[in-house]
């Protein structure tokens, strides 16, 4: 994608593109991988939330105009400048020194006001006003197979009001210069230049259960079972690792469910009208340990994710969500996808039984990506 971003600087008409218009061959090198596939899978035929893209060329333009190229270029030359490899302690320093510029640099008043029109524009097409959004980091190339930059750029959730909007955003621009990200570009050698960052601003489904799907199993590589992680609210704490979720498995040629194991749940990611946000709270005691899906969920999820496996004709990670108001036969609602990357080949596999929160403890402790996130 790299390669594509300075035609875009050109040709970039705007700061916004809407999902549902922007052509989707060009969607992720204008909008980043999320918001991207989030175009190509509308495109498509599968349900996907309302909203829009801050584009690459928005993120270049505030960096340029505001003065912040230069300063970023400083601070990591310091970083370049050192007679031997910078410390994790040094570029964690570099890290928070940027994105601290982000977070006090303000926008400008031409793009200020392009994005309030497109918030409040999203806000008529869900008929409500200060529609809660979901604010998400969309880098370019940060789902390629050669990156380990899946899951490290910030997201927000239940974000309400232009001015939280807009405070949002400025933060998803910085999480480009996370420590992580950053000692991994130094590694590299890749310049942050050539790897601009969009932001998705989408409709928050509210979600009465929500979770991940993976169309071959995450750990053995199977591919003839999908598997399901669910829990109550939104996804954050699974995604996290804050709660032990349902784990099912589905035959992937009848849809049969093989195995529905029933987790005890104790922390939801609920709304919280008060400070218009996603937060983890106490899971109810009444839900628990109740089962999240039943067998007619279960089978709209799993034609979501063969849909989107037969589209990009690769194994897939697929967040979705099921809406309060959504009715049996009505689609699941997607809101990402991603390849899959599993931590053995089918053949290597030994037989042990599936603990996502060791998975993911294991891959955040040792920095790599956590497979499928």
């Amino acid at each position: 994608m790299a390669a594509e971003t300075p035609d875009l600087m050109v040709h970039s008409c705007d700061a916004v593109v809407w999902i549902d218009e922007v052509d989707p061959q060009r969607a992720i090198a204008v909008g980043g991988s999320k918001m991207g596939r989030l175009a190509e899978l509308l495109q498509s035929g599968v349900e996907v939330p309302q909203g829009f893209a801050v584009t690459v060329d928005a993120y270049a333009r505030h960096c340029r105009e505001s003065g912040l190229d230069a300063r970023i270029d400083a601070v990591i030359g310091r970083l370049g400048s050192q007679a031997s490899a910078p410390s994790e302690a040094q570029v964690e320093e570099a890290s928070a020194e940027i994105r601290a510029m982000f977070r006090e640099t303000p926008i400008g008043e031409d793009l200020t006001a392009r994005l309030t029109e497109a918030y409040e524009e999203l806000c008529l097409r869900c008929v409500d006003v200060n529609v809660p959004v979901a604010v998400r980091s969309s880098a370019t190339g940060e789902d390629a197979a050669d990156a380990s930059f899946a899951g490290i750029f910030d997201t927000y959730l239940g974000v309400s009001g232009i001015e939280r909007v807009l405070d949002a955003v400025r933060n998803c621009w910085g999480s480009l210069f996370t420590g992580r990200a950053l000692a991994y570009r130094l590694r590299r050698g890749i310049s942050h230049h050539a790897m601009p960052i969009a932001v998705g601003v989408i409709e928050l489904i509210h979600a009465r259960a929500s979770g991940v799907a993976f169309s071959v199993h995450p750990v053995t590589g199977k591919s003839d079972r999908i598997v399901v992680e669910t829990s109550w609210g939104w996804g954050e704490a699974i995604v996290q690792g804050l709660v032990d979720p349902d784990h099912v498995e589905i035959g992937k040629a009848d849809g049969r469910v093989l195995k529905y194991d029933v987790a005890h749940k104790r922390i939801v990611s609920a709304f919280d009208f008060a400070v218009g946000a996603v937060t983890e709270i106490d899971m109810p005691a009444k839900l628990a340990d109740r089962r999240v899906l039943d067998d007619e969920q279960v089978g709209a999820i799993c034609a979501a994710v063969r849909a989107i496996e037969d589209h990009y004709g690769y194994p897939v990670d697929v967040e979705w969500v099921i809406s309060r108001h959504r009715r049996a036969g009505d689609p699941v609602c997607i809101v990402q996808t991603r390849p899959v990357t599993v931590t053995a080949a089918p053949e290597e596999a030994a037989p042990t039984a599936y603990d996502p929160v060791a998975l993911a403890q294991k891959y955040l402790f040792s920095g790599k990506p956590i497979p499928g996130r």
